[in-house]
């Protein structure tokens, strides 16, 4: 354990909160620094510095990518890594400009479900429209129903950047608390564990959706969750791509857009709240 604070920035895209901490020197350079118990500790709402999970600065060449510089290593607020966050990239690529390690335009990012491009207009000052390529999606296993405390619900799985379930419902507020993880069924369906999307049509490129995120909670918003229920609601409504569809999360609004090869890039804003040191005491691992 360090006797010292480390530095950290914390910073969220359209509400879902990010611990940023710097794995290119000092105590987290280690590559297993960002244990389960220490993750558990920085993201705790009530004990710790509060966030749905800690996207640790690494360089690509520790993960073998050679196709980028860096590698944002993620890890969720219960201490589980995750392939990949796409509101999560939009900070960590803003805290790669203002930290010098990239230039404006367009520069590449290694995740653990590939690499991803990254687009920031030079007119883009403030950060809020900041794009991430997230590539194709395709669609899951069928026949899934999910449940919550409230009612069931038909959903579409989707695979690809991580693993989703979306199901249509009149009211995204019909769900219920989605503080307990929804239950998909039939049982052992997704053995590794998805992403719960509910989402309402408020036209035919516009929804609103409120998400589970698989080892958080229902968060404010999810990046890859967007991107899953945007090209589900733009298939049930017929539209060619390209296309784009405005979604409305809980902490904000993205855009997902679709090229004419059907590849997904998702937009919106990156937003850095606070930063300083963490304390010696949040990163014990016991």
């Amino acid at each position: 354990m360090t006797t010292s604070g480390v530095p950290f920035r914390k910073g969220h895209g359209t509400g879902n909160e990010f611990i940023l901490v710097s794995g290119l020197d000092g105590y987290f350079a280690d590559p297993k620094s960002v244990t389960p118990t220490i993750a558990q500790n920085i993201c705790n709402r009530d004990h710790g510095l509060g966030a749905d999970g800690i996207l640790r600065v690494a360089r690509a060449s520790e993960f073998e990518v050679d196709d980028a510089q860096y590698f944002m290593d993620y890890t969720n607020a219960d201490g589980s890594l995750s392939a990949t966050c796409g509101n999560g990239l939009r900070v960590f690529a803003r805290y790669l400009v203002e930290a010098g390690l990239e230039n404006r335009g367009q520069f590449t990012i290694g995740t653990r479900a590939g690499t991803v491009t990254v687009a920031i207009s030079e007119t883009d000052t403030d950060f809020t429209n900041i794009a991430i390529t997230m590539g194709h999606v395709s669609l899951g296993p069928m026949n899934v129903t999910v449940e919550t405390e409230t009612g069931s619900w038909p959903a579409v799985g989707i695979a690809g950047m991580n693993n989703h379930a979306v199901s249509v419902v009149d009211d995204i507020a019909s769900a219920g608390s989605l503080a307990d993880i929804p239950t998909a069924l039939p049982a052992g369906t997704y053995p590794d564990g998805l992403n719960f999307e509910f989402i309402q049509e408020k036209s035919p490129t516009h929804i609103a959706m409120r998400t589970h995120e698989r080892g958080v909670g229902e968060t404010l918003s999810c990046g890859s969750g967007a991107c899953a229920a945007a090209y589900v609601h733009a298939t049930s409504n017929h539209l060619n791509d390209p296309w784009t569809v405005q979604v409305d999360v809980l902490g904000g609004t993205v855009y997902v857009d679709s090229d004419t090869d059907g590849i997904l890039t998702l937009r919106g804003p990156a937003v850095f709240v606070a930063e300083g040191t963490i304390e010696p005491s949040l990163l014990q691992s016991k």
